[in-house]
């Protein structure tokens, strides 16, 4: 659904959708490759999950806190976003507990490490693969923002105010 809004609110409303990229981009595309290239060991891998869920965490109170119903409209996008990229999170988890399940029968501890190894980087794949999806997703909000609209499924869920129409 179309509507009219300034300039000023446009700006504040892309600046959910860019945060949400940033955040792919800084800490899924580049510092989860990183932790793993550079051996910092398996936990090493909580440090860019931790920095994506604070900025999640973020966004989450910002699309409640915005005077502008478009903006909040558009942080609100952006959460759902998120909430995508969380499943993507949770099945990551399940593989990587799946594998550590898996890797406890083993005898030989060679052995236990390689699987071990290749669970962990098996397991990144459906957090990548959300974190891919939600970036062209937000490319999307950031054109609905530039046209001054908001998808109809976020305005049947948060209603505009009636002036706003």
């Amino acid at each position: 659904m179309k509507f009219v809004v300034t300039d000023g609110e446009k700006k504040r409303a892309r600046w959910a959708h860019d945060l949400f990229v940033l955040n792919i981009l800084l800490f899924h595309l580049l510092l989860t490759p990183a932790t793993i290239v550079m051996g910092v060991g398996h936990k090493g891998l909580l440090l860019p999950l931790s920095l994506s869920a604070i900025v999640i965490t973020f966004i989450y109170y910002r699309s409640r806190r915005d005077p502008s119903w478009f903006v909040e409209a558009h942080w609100r996008l952006a959460f759902n976003r998120a909430k995508l990229l969380m499943m993507g999170y949770a099945g990551s988890l399940l593989v990587f507990g799946i594998g550590w399940l898996i890797t406890l029968g083993v005898d030989k501890e060679s052995m236990r490490q390689i699987m071990f190894t290749v669970f962990t980087r098996i397991a990144v794949m459906p957090t990548l693969i959300m974190a891919m999806v939600t970036v062209v997703l937000e490319a999307s909000g950031t054109g609905l923002v530039s046209k001054g609209e908001v998808p109809d499924k976020i305005v049947t869920a948060f209603p505009p105010p009636a002036k706003a129409d």
